[in-house]
Parts: C-alpha cells; sequence; structure tokens
C-alpha cells in the first residue's frame, strides 16, 4: 500500500462520517480515528516473519450512563431482528434518484429481497436480507453515513 493510497483512505473515512477504521493487510496495519476537531493515523509497518503489537491510541472518553427509557427500549425492539451494515459507506433507500424505494415500513420482505444500498469507494454494494418478514422501522435517513454493524432496519419475523 502506498502513500497516495493512504491519503484516499484517510479523506474516504474523514468523508464517510466514521468515528475509527482500522485496515489489517500482510504488511500494513491503519487505524484511522477522527474526532470533533483532530484526526489521528497510525500507520505500522510489520515485517513478515514477527508481528509486534500495534500501538495503543488515547482511550476514549467514557460513555454517559444510560437512561431508565433505555431498557424499555430495548425490550420493546427485542422480538425484532435488527439487520445491520455489512460495511462502511453512504446509505441508499433507492437505486438511483428516479426509481422507487427499495423498501418501506410496513412491506413484508423474503430471504434475498434487496434492502438498500450501501456506497464504499465508489462501489455500490447491494444490501439483501438474511430473514423473512416486514419491515417494522427504517433507522437510518437516506444519503446518510453508516459505519460498519450499525443497525439499518428493524425487521418483524412473525
Amino acid at each position: 500500500m502506498d502513500l497516495k493510497d493512504i491519503q484516499n483512505l484517510i479523506k474516504f473515512v474523514a468523508k464517510s462520517g466514521a468515528s475509527e477504521v482500522k485496515l489489517e493487510t500482510d504488511d500494513v496495519k491503519i487505524t484511522i480515528k477522527t474526532g470533533s476537531e483532530t484526526e489521528t493515523t497510525y500507520v505500522q509497518q510489520i515485517p513478515m516473519q514477527a508481528q509486534m503489537p500495534m500501538q495503543q491510541a488515547p482511550a476514549a472518553p467514557a460513555a454517559p450512563a444510560p437512561t431508565e427509557a433505555a431498557p424499555a427500549a430495548a425490550d420493546e425492539n427485542s422480538k425484532y431482528i435488527t439487520v445491520k451494515s455489512p460495511i462502511i459507506g453512504t446509505f441508499y433507500r433507492k437505486p438511483s434518484p428516479d426509481k422507487p424505494l427499495f423498501v418501506e415500513v410496513g412491506q413484508t420482505i423474503a430471504e434475498g429481497d434487496v434492502l438498500c444500498i450501501i456506497e464504499a469507494m465508489k462501489l455500490f454494494n447491494e444490501i439483501e436480507s438474511e430473514v423473512s418478514g416486514k419491515i417494522v422501522k427504517i433507522l437510518v435517513d437516506d444519503s446518510s453515513p453508516v459505519e460498519f454493524d450499525q443497525p439499518l432496519f428493524l425487521v418483524d419475523p412473525s
């Protein structure tokens, strides 16, 4: 991986709104963390024979204590299946601006149906459903940046 690839990756991460991205290949480990005012990039060359532990980044500030409403909401949504983003990128609800939405709230879906598209580095990835059921809630706005493992949809499997 050359310097231009690393610079392009940093620009993409900053533009996507992701807070942290880790990339690991055979000879390079990269961690990019973006904060409110600073951007930190760690690049480490690793010899093929022995891998060294990666430098630790400063600890993130502690998250605020959860409120009483959070457990109630979790119980309410526990009967639903959460469809999560498999990659970071930009979430799109339709294939192009002049086409209809892939899915809407209340729509019944089958396994293998396309739910949305996530654009990552100019590649448009169709996200297919792994479950059958009814769309209960769409958790992300159209054209919004999403992170890996971010919840996108709630599906009622019954």
